[in-house]
């Protein structure tokens, strides 16, 4: 559908284009790399290319370097440069020692920054006090103490010692708790005083060594913090006039390890013999006659090119451009097919599947009129200032239960509000009541179930025809005659249950047990046709018996598919349930505030929930009956901007 052809080309030339023709293939950003030893092995005389990566340790050194100094390498226009082997290993040796020198000193200087600033801090608390650091601290017979208190410890310091000469605490400042200060003792009965503290909680505090008194130590440190500062800015003006100086070699050496590498990865995919080397790869064919056109103009190339068949498994997957307002509708939906798997090359492409029908379960499940619009604007919100993808999907989301809000009567969980509406459109009320229409919506949830499950092996048959399996596309479970059995078995059990059976009963009849049969010998019937080498069984006992169990999990995976899709009016009973038993909370006056908060819950918890089982149904109950999902992506070969060991 929207999954492009893909060419399978083979590039030979001599040995010294093949820089060349490798920067042209990564400007072209459409070749998909095929490893070339698979068809041209050592026996035919090809050898891989030697693998010369001695510039890989000096390109992340180069990136090591960068980052540590806040250096974004810019990466310059090599294209035209044949020559990509001179470089200066000294020079960047040369650039780091610099830079390193810099940082040592810039280094050096912060610990000295950082000390002054310490000891400020631990002067502030002993402002006032006029004694002389230097000379009290070369005491002999008197020790002091610098710290604080609790003030309830200082209140009965006061009281309790206040008779003892030697227990006095010197307050120099206090903060909501503490009073910070000095206590001086004698050495002869240091450590009495020293517990006599310790038991109110004195908390001692490091006080730098300094010459004069606190206030003074507090000024000489500011002065050595201007000069530091000072010496910093000098430094750092110094190590941005270098890098400046150095920033055109420096992208100039990075842009020619981007290039080395890319080429790198090309050349390991190539063989080679002594005529020259041989690659192989995909180009889609929208870019193909580009692609050959540029390797057209370089002498000596030789292009062979074939269509790739659908049955290689290795073939990569590209889906084809849409237009804008397609793409805008459609691709966001993406995210969640990759989340699944890519489809094979022979597959077909479900966006558009997955994008309407994904979009319809989200807006029955989530159908009001009033939460709808804030989903929406969220999504676009989302989508707009945070460029999330999810915020995409939410916008459509949005609209249809908008929608299927307006269809079931409700804004904000308010039933009434749309009754004028349809008075004016001359409708008798709301199409669907949903908590006076319990069963009915159940059934229409099963009638969905039964619809999707359909289209999705529709959808398996076509995918079958198209990789010519048509055993599969008619004897599978998923198949016609699968399709067929469950027809019939959803005819027979609407008829039992009193609803509609299109489908007489004898010919469901006859169904069944011919579905039952074909199914029960699917493996032969589907051997035979698609010609599998091994269809015949081994042990007809072993045969029979797991046949037998596969019918039965056939028969089941049916019914429990089907009744899976009761979750989707089960959500909507659920929603209406939610939305009563907030007006409820909010009482008969209808408090404003309850409903609002109600509504953002109900919005946030049953929008993720709702997000969540809506995908679970695309995953369990429809993917797995037509999508493989274990295709190759499409990844051409392009500058790689950051090199990994």
């Amino acid at each position: 559908m929207a999954i492009e052809k893909m060419e399978l080309v083979k590039i030979s030339a001599p040995l010294e284009k093949i820089n060349e023709i490798s920067a042209t293939l990564i400007e072209s950003e459409c070749f998909h790399p095929r490893s070339a030893a698979k068809l041209f092995s050592s026996d035919m005389g090809f050898a891989p290319l030697a693998d010369d990566a001695s510039y890989q340790k000096r390109a992340n050194e180069l990136l090591e370097l960068a980052g540590t100094y806040n250096i974004t390498p810019e990466l310059l226009d090599l294209s035209e440069q044949e020559d990509f082997s001179d470089f200066d290993d000294d020079y960047l040796d040369d650039v780091e020692a610099k830079l390193i020198k810099y940082s040592e000193e810039t280094r050096s200087l912060n610990e000295q920054k950082e000390i002054l600033l310490s000891g400020i801090q631990s002067f502030e608390h002993f402002k006032g006090l006029d004694v002389d650091l230097d000379e009290i601290s070369q005491c002999r017979y008197i020790k002091v103490r610098f710290g604080h208190m609790p003030k309830e410890s200082y209140k009965r310091l006061n009281t309790v010692y206040k008779d003892n000469p030697y227990i006095v605490f010197n307050v120099c400042s206090e903060d909501e708790t503490d009073y910070w200060g000095a206590y001086f003792a004698p050495v002869d009965m240091l450590e009495e005083i020293d517990a006599i503290f310790a038991f109110l909680f004195f908390e001692p505090t490091r006080v730098p060594g300094a010459a004069g008194t606190v206030d003074e130590a507090i000024n000489e440190c500011q002065k050595s913090l201007g000069i530091i500062s000072s010496q910093l800015s000098e430094i750092q003006g110094k190590t941005n006039e270098y890098v400046s100086q150095q920033r055109e070699r420096l992208n100039y050496i990075y842009s020619k390890y981007v290039y080395l590498n890319s080429i790198r990865e090309i050349r390991s995919y190539a063989m080679a013999n002594d005529k020259g080397f041989v690659l192989l790869g995909y180009v889609p064919e929208s870019s193909y006659k580009s692609l050959s056109d540029r390797l057209a103009k370089i002498d000596g190339v030789k292009l062979e090119s074939e269509t790739a068949g659908r049955e290689d498994a290795s073939v990569p997957v590209k889906y084809k451009k849409r237009n804008k307002l397609l793409g805008f509708l459609i691709e966001p939906y993406k995210f969640y097919i990759d989340m699944y798997g890519t489809p094979s090359y022979n597959d077909i492409d479900i966006t558009a599947f997955v994008a309407v029908t994904y979009t319809i379960l989200f807006g029955i499940m989530f159908g009001d009129l009033g939460q709808g619009f804030v989903l929406s604007v969220v999504g676009f919100l989302m989508w707009k200032l945070k460029k999330m993808g999810l915020g995409k999907i939410l916008v459509p989301c949005g609209i249809s239960s908008m929608f299927f809000g307006f269809m079931f009567g409700s804004v904000f969980g308010f039933e009434e509000m749309l009754d004028p509406v349809y008075e004016a459109l001359g409708w008798q009320g709301k199409p669907l009541s949903v908590m006076e229409s319990i069963n009915t919506v159940l059934l229409i949830a099963i009638a969905i179930g039964v619809g999707l499950m359909v289209i999705a092996m529709l959808m398996n048959i076509y995918a079958c025809i198209r990789r010519k399996h048509f055993g599969e596309a008619l004897f599978s479970q998923n198949g016609l005659f699968g399709l067929l059995f469950y027809l019939a078995g959803v005819n027979l059990a609407s008829g039992f249950m009193g609803g509609p059976k299109p489908i007489p009963n004898s010919v469901c009849t006859v169904l069944l047990i011919v579905g039952a049969v074909v199914l029960f010998a699917k493996e032969i019937l589907i051997g035979i046709v698609d010609r599998h080498p091994d269809w015949k069984p081994e042990s007809i006992g072993d045969f029979v018996l797991q046949n037998i169990f596969e019918l039965l999990e056939y028969v089941l995976s049916y019914l429990s598919n089907t009744v899976s899709f009761l979750r989707v009016g089960a959500f909507v009973l659920v929603h209406a349930g939610m939305m009563m038993v907030v007006f409820s909370l909010a009482g008969e006056n209808e408090n404003i505030f309850v409903i609002i908060l109600g509504n953002v819950l109900v919005i946030a918890l049953e929008g993720l929930l709702t997000g969540i089982q809506a995908l679970r149904l695309e995953y369990y109950e429809m993917f797995s009956r037509f999508f493989d999902g274990s295709g190759v992506s499409f990844a051409p070969v392009r500058l790689n901007k950051q090199i990994n060991n």
